[in-house]
């Protein structure tokens, strides 16, 4: 899929997506596993940005999705619902993990969606 060929609407999703993207990489810069345990404000901005991933995410239009399958849309989905719906119960390893490993991966697949745009 061209960057041209993206719907208006799904094109303002995935720019959300990749800002929540960069600021996760910089809230995680410099830091270490274990900053995760013992300041709060950090554990909050990493679960929001990952749940502004997520509801962006599920805002994109089917056509979008089905047009680049190789982005976990349902993984980054239920990721959100399962940040917002059992917030008492994160694991913060997988936060950790997810936005230190799998949102720079993410975000390198959805930037060339943004060129051009």
């Amino acid at each position: 899929m061209k960057p041209d060929d993206i719907k208006p609407d799904d094109r303002i999703r995935l720019r959300h997506m990749a800002e929540a993207l960069t600021s996760l990489g910089r809230f995680v810069s410099g830091r270490r596993r274990q900053d995760l345990d013992n300041d709060q404000m950090l554990a909050y901005a990493l679960v929001h940005a990952l749940q502004i991933v997520g509801e962006a995410g599920s805002k994109i239009s089917a056509e979008t999705r089905a047009m680049n399958p190789a982005i976990p849309w349902a993984e980054i989905i239920g990721m959100r619902h399962r940040l917002v719906h059992a917030y008492v119960d994160v694991d913060l390893d997988l936060v950790w993990t997810t936005a230190t490993e799998a949102a720079p991966a993410l975000l390198a697949q959805i930037a060339p969606l943004l060129d051009g745009g």
